[in-house]
């Protein structure tokens, strides 16, 4: 019998992102505070849903593989895809950020290499799916599998950016 695995969004990621959610929100309840126009409220409000967003998100995200089938947790979601029903496991790679596409009659499901320990995850599917489903470019890519970190440091970047703006809101001082 066969454990159940857990994958979740890389953690590496999820730190700076709820980072710069933190200091999202610092600075509009500053600039609410401060009673500064209503236009600057506004513009960090737009900044901020499509933030707590995608930091919702991924936290929530899990891909739960067991021997019946894999299950995709996300916030207030759940889709479940078993591996007798898969007809196609394709890929799509993009610089390098690595889809990886399990289909089904009518349905499918898209892993990303955002998943901390990509590589297992992969290999943990491809060794429960029918085996003439797998396209030859994701045993190509499963042999070396993509490691992304350019979302992490821009997602450092703009914690960066973010906390100059607080400074300065906060009139250069603490």
């Amino acid at each position: 019998m066969s454990e159940t695995r857990r994958f979740a969004i890389r953690r590496s990621f999820l730190l700076p992102l709820g980072l710069l959610l933190v200091l999202c929100l610092a600075l509009f309840f500053i600039v609410i505070a401060k009673g500064e126009p209503t236009g600057k409220i506004i513009i960090l409000g737009c900044i901020i849903l499509p933030v707590a967003i995608l930091f919702l998100e991924s936290a929530f995200r899990q891909a739960i593989v067991d021997d019946e089938g894999i299950t995709v947790k996300k916030f207030l979601r759940r889709k479940e895809l078993r591996f007798a029903e898969v007809t196609s496991v394709d890929t799509v790679l993009v610089r390098r950020r690595a889809f990886l596409t399990l289909g089904a009659e009518d349905d499918f499901l898209i892993l990303s290499n955002a998943y901390a320990d990509f590589p297992a995850l992969v290999k943990e599917l491809l060794a429960r799916v029918p085996t003439p489903t797998v396209s030859a470019e994701t045993q190509q890519m499963a042999a070396a599998p993509p490691n992304k970190s350019t979302d992490i440091v821009s997602c450092w970047l703009a914690v960066a950016l973010m906390a100059f703006i607080l400074f300065i809101q906060l009139g250069g001082r603490f």
